[in-house]
């Protein structure tokens, strides 16, 4: 697997994170993978995920499928 060049993209968090420190953040503009950082360790690892998995865990989140605390 080529591990994708995210220092070029613009990360983002939710809007709902505030101003706490445990966030993640989130990288757009790859086709097919979404990688996701933690925020406080914005020069850290990225974990990568399949777009698909991604929309579905985001889905689930949001219809309360899984807990959100």
């Amino acid at each position: 697997m080529t591990t994708p060049k995210t220092s070029t993209r613009g990360w983002y968090k939710s809007s709902y994170s505030g101003n706490q420190g445990n966030c993640v953040e989130v990288s757009d503009g790859f086709a097919s993978i979404v990688p996701v950082r933690d925020s406080k360790d914005t020069s850290g690892p990225a974990l990568v995920f399949p777009a698909a998995a991604w929309t579905a865990f985001i889905t689930a989140v949001k219809t309360g499928e899984l807990p959100s605390t």
